[in-house]
């Protein structure tokens, strides 16, 4: 609704893009609710520390798969980097074992970083012509519409507090961030932007450690620091 009204607003088009790409927004509107779905997932069984640096492997998933979506060559410098981002990851977890909760919430952050990193991908490409609120607006109608059904599971009441909570979320979370991050696409790779975006673990550990009082263990920090030092070394490079 906040990016329909922004592009009213603007007086944009949302014709062009949707005529020339209609089966892949289809498409990437059902990767993204699976991205949203799978993040909040991890969050759920483990901590906002765990679902936020498994998340985080993203960087990795993409340098990987840009070679297949594009002419752009492996980057050996962001492919070390990744792989470091996916130590930290894995420096979390306390042992492999399907019934551990952490364990179980990093399996679910990988699939929410292998999700948003096709989602990076095809999102480069279509920056290049078309407006990032477009872009957005479309993938995010789409995964509303195949998120919908999911209310009819169970009743869902929330309180005042909740749809506050809910709004913030939909709109600065998601409307504004997703947009600017398509935008920022037009200016450097998909690659280097998912590893800066790695930084985003680090603002939600703290907030999470203000706002719910999660404390990260030591393991979850060492994970951090090994992230946001690919991070810092990616973005002084650029």
């Amino acid at each position: 609704m906040t990016l329909g009204i922004l592009l009213c607003a603007r007086r944009q088009s949302l014709r062009e893009i949707f005529r020339r790409h209609a089966a892949l927004l289809v498409l990437l509107g059902a990767v993204l609710a699976g991205h949203w779905a799978a993040f909040f997932r991890s969050i759920q069984v483990s901590s906002v520390a765990v679902g936020l640096l498994s998340y985080s492997s993203f960087p990795a998933f993409t340098v990987l798969l840009e070679p297949l979506f594009s002419r752009e060559r492996l980057d050996r410098r962001n492919l070390f980097l990744a792989a470091l981002c996916l130590i930290g990851v894995f420096l979390i977890i306390p042992r492999l074992d399907l019934a551990d909760r952490v364990y179980q919430g990093v399996l679910w952050g990988l699939v929410s970083g292998l999700t948003f990193a096709v989602l990076t991908l095809f999102n480069r490409r279509l920056a290049q012509d078309h407006s990032s609120l477009g872009i957005a607006f479309w993938e995010d109608f789409f995964a509303t519409l195949f998120l919908l059904p999911s209310l009819m599971v169970g009743p869902v009441r929330p309180s005042s507090g909740d749809l506050a909570l809910l709004v913030t979320l939909g709109v600065v979370c998601t409307a504004v961030a997703h947009t600017l991050f398509i935008q920022g696409l037009r200016q450097i790779r998909a690659q280097t932007a998912s590893i800066i975006s790695s930084l985003e673990p680090v603002y939600g550990i703290v907030l999470a450690l203000v706002l719910l009082g999660e404390v990260p263990t030591f393991r979850t920090l060492a994970g951090g620091a090994v992230i946001l030092a690919a991070v810092l070394f990616v973005t002084l490079k650029e």
